[in-house]
Order: C-alpha cells, then sequence, then structure tokens
C-alpha cells in the first residue's frame, strides 16, 4: 500500500509532500512522495493529510467501557469500591465482550494501535478475543485480587495465578504475536503479598511477559498500603519483585525521593494519566522530574468511567498543559518530549520495540489525520497541531500491522453501529444495587 500526506516519522522528523510504503505488515520505504511512487507504481494509493505512527494507550481499562459517566465525581477509593468493582463483578462473558469491544472501536476509531490493558478478573478469554479479531495491538492481562474483593471478583491466590497461566500459553504470543500478555495485579491494596510474588514468579517464567499494575494512585491508597505493609506503596512493589524493566506502574503520582531512585534504578516504566488524576482528584504526577531522573514515561487514559474518553489526543495535551501549571514553567514538556511518551516510550513500556515510528522495518502501525478543520487552521507548526488541537475525530485512517481498521472515517473490521447498541442496551439494563452494598463493606 503507498500512503501519502505530510508525513511525521518521529517526534522530530517531518517530510512536507511524503509517503510510506508498507507491505504485508512492515513499512519498506519511507521518503519523497514522487520519489517513492516511482519506484512504487502499482502500489494501491491513499492519502491523508497528515501521516504518523500509531499512539500507545500505555494503561487503559477497555472492559470498563460500559461504565462511562457512571460516577463523575468522587475519589479513588470511593469511585472503585462503590461503581466500578460492583460492575466488574456483575457482568457475564458476553458483555465483558460487548465493553472490550467497545473500548477497541473507540480506540480504533480515535488513532490508537498500541494498548496496554488492564481486563477484569473473569471472563479474560473474551476481551483477548476481540483484540485479536479487531486487530489491535496489544499487551494485556487478567486481572489478580485475592483480597478486599466483592463476590464475583475475589479468588483463590493460587486460583487466579494458574487461571494467568493458562491464558499466557494460550494467548501470549497469538494472532502474530499482536497479542502479548502482562501479569496483571489490579494493586497491592487488594493483593496479598503472596499474590504479589506470585505474579513476579509467573512473568519470570516465560519470555516477554510483562507486569502491570496500579500505584500510589491517591494518598488514601498509599496511606492504606502502609498500614498493611510497614511501606510505601512503591517500596512494597519493589521488595515483592514488582519492579524492574518488564514492569508498568501506572499513576504514580504520591512517591517520595527514595521511591524515584528505585524507579530509576530499576528501570520500571511509569504510566501518566493525567485527565483521570485530575478528574479523581489523585493529584499532578511528577512527570518531570521522572523524565529528568531517565525514566521512561507513557501515556494512558485509564478507564471511561474516570476519564471519560479513550481519546489519545486529549491526553497529550492535558499531560502538557498540568506539568507547565504544576512547574509554573511553560518550558517544560514540549510537543516533542509528550510526542514521544504517547508514541515510543509506550511502546518500549509495552515491550514493542519496532512500534512508535515510521522507519524501514518497523511494524505498519499508521494513523492518518485530516486538516480539514478550524482547529487545524492555520497550521504553523504540525507538532503543535497534533498535541494541542486535534482529536480522536480527526483520525481518519487506522492500520495496525499493516491492516487497515479505519480508512475514510470507517471502521473496517466490525460493525461499529452494532457494537454500540449492544453495549447501550447491557449498560441500560446493569442493576448494581446488590453488588454495590457487597463491595461498600470492603472499601479501605
Amino acid at each position: 500500500m503507498f500512503l501519502s500526506g505530510t508525513v511525521i516519522v518521529d517526534a522530530s522528523t517531518v517530510i512536507e509532500d511524503g509517503a510510506v510504503v508498507v507491505e504485508d505488515d512492515r513499512i519498506i520505504a519511507v521518503g519523497d512522495r514522487e520519489q517513492l511512487r516511482e519506484t512504487y507504481p502499482d502500489r494501491r494509493g491513499y492519502h491523508a493529510d497528515i501521516l504518523m505512527p500509531g499512539l500507545v494507550g500505555s494503561h487503559i481499562h477497555s472492559v470498563q467501557s460500559l461504565g462511562r459517566g457512571i460516577d463523575d465525581d468522587s475519589e479513588l477509593l470511593d469511585w472503585l469500591f462503590d461503581y466500578i468493582l460492583p460492575m466488574e463483578s456483575t457482568l457475564t462473558a458476553e458483555e465483558m465482550a460487548a465493553a472490550a469491544r467497545l473500548g477497541y472501536l473507540e480506540l480504533i476509531e480515535s488513532g490508537t494501535t498500541t494498548v496496554i490493558d488492564h481486563l477484569s478478573v473473569a471472563h479474560a478469554d473474551r476481551a483477548f478475543e476481540a483484540a485479536g479479531e479487531m486487530g489491535i495491538r496489544g499487551l494485556l492481562g487478567k486481572v489478580l485480587m485475592d483480597r478486599r474483593a466483592p463476590k464475583g471478583l475475589l479468588e483463590d491466590t493460587e486460583a487466579a495465578l494458574a487461571e494467568s497461566e493458562r491464558l499466557i500459553e494460550q494467548y501470549h504470543g497469538s494472532f502474530d504475536d499482536r497479542i502479548r500478555y502482562a501479569v496483571t495485579p489490579r494493586f497491592a491494596v487488594s493483593c496479598s503479598e503472596a499474590c504479589l510474588r506470585g505474579a513476579r514468579r509467573l512473568a519470570d517464567a516465560y519470555e516477554g511477559v510483562r507486569i502491570h499494575t496500579h500505584a500510589s494512585e491517591n494518598r488514601s491508597e498509599v496511606e492504606t498500603v502502609e498500614a498493611d505493609t510497614g511501606r510505601r506503596n512503591i517500596a512494597w512493589l519493589d521488595e515483592v519483585g514488582l519492579t524492574g524493566e518488564d514492569v508498568v506502574l501506572a499513576h504514580c503520582v504520591w512517591t517520595d525521593e527514595a521511591e524515584r531512585e528505585l524507579l530509576a534504578e530499576t528501570g520500571t516504566h511509569v504510566t501518566h494519566c493525567p485527565s483521570s488524576n485530575m478528574k479523581l482528584a489523585s493529584g499532578i504526577a511528577p512527570v518531570v522530574d521522572y523524565l529528568d531522573r531517565g525514566i521512561n514515561v507513557a501515556l494512558g487514559n485509564d478507564g471511561p468511567p474516570c476519564n471519560n474518553t479513550l481519546d489519545p489526543f486529549t491526553e497529550m495535551k492535558q499531560a502538557s498543559v498540568l506539568q507547565k501549571v504544576d512547574r509554573l514553567d511553560p518550558t517544560v514538556t514540549p510537543t516533542a518530549t509528550i510526542f514521544e511518551m504517547a508514541t515510543v516510550n509506550g511502546a518500549a513500556a509495552a515491550g514493542f520495540d519496532d512500534v512508535g515510528e515510521l522507519k524501514p522495518g518497523w511494524k505498519a502501525d499508521i494513523v492518518g489525520l485530516s486538516t480539514d478543520s478550524t482547529r487545524a487552521t492555520p497550521l504553523h507548526d504540525v507538532y503543535s497541531y497534533l498535541v494541542f488541537a486535534a482529536h480522536g475525530d480527526d483520525v481518519e485512517f487506522t492500520m495496525v500491522d499493516g491492516e487497515v481498521l479505519l480508512e475514510d472515517g470507517e471502521v473496517t473490521v466490525v460493525d461499529a453501529d452494532e457494537v454500540r447498541q449492544q453495549a447501550t442496551e447491557i449498560a441500560a439494563s446493569m442493576d448494581l444495587s446488590e453488588a454495590r452494598e457487597n463491595a461498600r463493606e470492603l472499601k479501605p
């Protein structure tokens, strides 16, 4: 396929009248449009105003999509135990599949091609299958919860780890290695020491399997972990083996100097979720400090109920402006830094080393945007547009592994109207009253 337009190769390289040539699942050429057309005259063509690497959502909850707008004015633990855990605990296998499809649909429509997806305790197979069938690239994991979990989510420790291992053997490296596995404890609040240490042993037993969990998102969470363990959150995770180059920690808002040193020394990846942190009033992650220490920081949306969108462009803007106002310094988090966080940094966190830039030999994960909007006029600087003005609605083309998932704004891999209709019907039928009473009793 021959894709033409203004080509954003990476965070510093733009080819104004460029082209990207794709063969099978790889990019085979990037350069001047006219020159490449002479070399590849017979390739099917597609034009977009801007062509860029697919964006990476480095911490999402696809299966929470049915809870968008379910509760908008709560802090983390109230939101989680009063609404989200009750919702997850009641979902059937088919409802979980519908939730995952809805989440992946939104991601495809808005330019996210790779995700690190924190699923739920039950029915994880359905999300793996949905991701595989819809063509998205992802690092997915079944959630582990062996304490402080309501009925429907609480599991025996060994049974939870055994189920995780079954899923690893079935799905890690599946769908032509588009789908990989992350062992996924929910967070230290709902996981015993045995569970967390078991997660490390399990990840170590399989090549390429990573670990993905939440950490230090909220002060109450940090206080709960310290009361339970005598350690601050990151220090506790380090003690049980949940730091390192194969570990992705979402949020890391409330960390002290020693914990930041641990993150840097161990090469642990951090995912920043600015919209979620603001909406839940969790705080402002010290992203500039992390970057200054050499910590790899990626970007995530978190779940639709605490955002309430999976639009990656919104997250880029929020990530930049939040740090500027926190530091009272407009020079921090420039567009190049934010663009890297949303692309190659996210790919590194997920363990994909050939994703996040448009280069020959790299995976053909490509997004095309229109600039036919007032927000894009005038277009002085393309990176400024992408970070501060673009929306997911501007995406017209999404390709993953050389497969076109969205063309001319229309999803090609599923019936989008059918996915939305099924999700609407399921959400309307949910009754969480009994599940909420059960979960509230467990709130720290």
